[in-house]
């Protein structure tokens, strides 16, 4: 019902959104074959189970990347999955994290942990060591040193809380920075790229995992037996005097002026993954990465002055994901969706808030970057577009025999 109702409201995301059903069909038909391997099943469903957006564009990847980059996006969500899970004492944790990266040649290696499709992972991380054992072996150096440094880095921050600024950089980088590193690598030995500056493809990963952290705050404050704080102290400690007490009616206008404040600084490294995209030569690969990028983005121009994030979940309608995805082909589509994205977050900036000053000031900064590519005239805005009129009960018979056609279809 939810669906319908934002396909009545947005009809041109109609075609998008069953296009993109239609290819994830077809590429989980495609990827049929790994059936005759049961540690390469295991991963792809897996994969499909943990991230469906990110499935999505992992699967699109050309041949030689693909297994590469699920067995990485598994092992890093297992190692993300000892973090998350506060039922387990962190003196039990600790050493896991540190010790993960030797897993990779122990294929009776387990450990249970984690929730729903996490635990499964955990339960049969045999099948993804099994995979990992089949990359060439420069993929297997860069895996093993990136969950090396990312499991020292989360271990760390077990036995710490985020007090400032400058740790919230630091932790973000283990949690995803490092991520944005290995990937770059390996774009680099599969000789599709050239090796990016370090702090261009940690930049990437920084923008995604502080994008996380500001929609994960209710998720993360609920945690039980014990809470999860990674919004700095240094940050929220000026609104209130505990981080939870942003979940409560009374402190909303403080709960969104701390709120605004995380999202200037994220967006501290837009410019950088403006850079890092432009230089990407590869269309697969520049898919793969412009993707995730707009669609945060656009989460974040949500989350800008939006009490919201502190009752539930905020998040991009699915038509519009889907629009995304099927029109993201260049860096001119790049630099139209965050131009479009950028403007959404400079309408909803408050001059009487605290930080309205440096949230323009940076907007404005990436706003330039987008105009002086000269390319924004290239294609029109998928934000702002004019929505005509639309039979609605015809649109309505059509979304369901599309549907139906979806259901019913079998794609070679």
């Amino acid at each position: 019902m939810e669906l319908m109702q934002e396909i009545l409201m947005h009809p041109d995301e109609l075609y998008p959104l069953v296009k993109l059903m239609l290819t994830a069909k077809r590429i989980e038909k495609k990827t049929s074959v790994w059936l005759l391997q049961p540690h390469w099943a295991f991963c792809y469903a897996t994969l499909r189970k943990v991230s469906r957006s990110f499935a999505l564009v992992i699967q699109q990847l050309p041949s030689d990347l693909r297994n590469v980059v699920c067995v990485y996006y598994l092992v890093l969500r297992a190692l993300d999955t000892v973090e998350d899970d506060t039922s387990l004492a962190i003196e039990v944790r600790v050493p896991i994290l540190r010790n993960f990266y030797c897993n990779f040649y122990d294929p009776q290696w387990h450990f249970s942990c984690g929730t729903k499709a996490f635990k499964v992972l955990m339960d049969q991380f045999h099948h993804v060591s099994t995979a990992f054992l089949e990359l060439d072996t420069n993929y297997q150096e860069v895996i093993k040193d990136i969950t090396k440094r990312m499991g020292e880095g989360m271990a760390k921050f077990l036995c710490k809380e985020v007090e400032t600024i400058d740790d919230y950089n630091e932790y973000s980088f283990y949690a995803s920075g490092l991520c944005g590193l290995g990937l770059s690598k390996f774009f680099y030995v599969s000789g599709r790229e050239d090796l990016a500056p370090e702090s261009i493809s940690i930049s990437m990963g920084l923008f995604l995992q502080k994008i996380s952290i500001i929609r994960d705050y209710l998720e993360d404050i609920s945690e039980v037996p014990k809470c999860r704080m990674f919004w700095p102290r240094q940050i929220w400690s000026k609104y209130v005097n505990k981080l939870e007490d942003f979940k409560y009616e009374e402190n909303s206008v403080k709960a969104v002026q701390c709120l605004n404040e995380m999202v200037t600084n994220a967006l501290l490294y837009v410019e950088d993954c403006l850079t890092s995209m432009s230089s990407l030569r590869d269309p697969a690969i520049f898919q793969f990465c412009a993707i995730p990028q707009i669609i945060n983005m656009g989460n974040l121009s949500m989350y800008y002055n939006n009490v919201e994030i502190f009752k539930g979940v905020v998040e991009m309608r699915r038509g519009l994901c889907a629009k995304i995805i099927d029109q993201t082909r260049t860096m001119a589509d790049v630099y139209r969706a965050f131009y479009d994205f950028c403007c959404i977050m400079e309408s909803k900036v408050d001059r009487d808030d605290p930080n309205a000053t440096s949230t323009l000031k940076r907007l404005e900064a990436i706003l330039k970057t987008c105009r002086d590519s000269g390319t924004l005239n290239q294609r029109k805005s998928y934000t702002f577009s004019y929505q005509p009129n639309y039979n609605i009960p015809v649109l309505i018979i059509f979304f369901f025999i599309m549907l139906a056609i979806l259901l019913s279809t079998k794609i070679p």
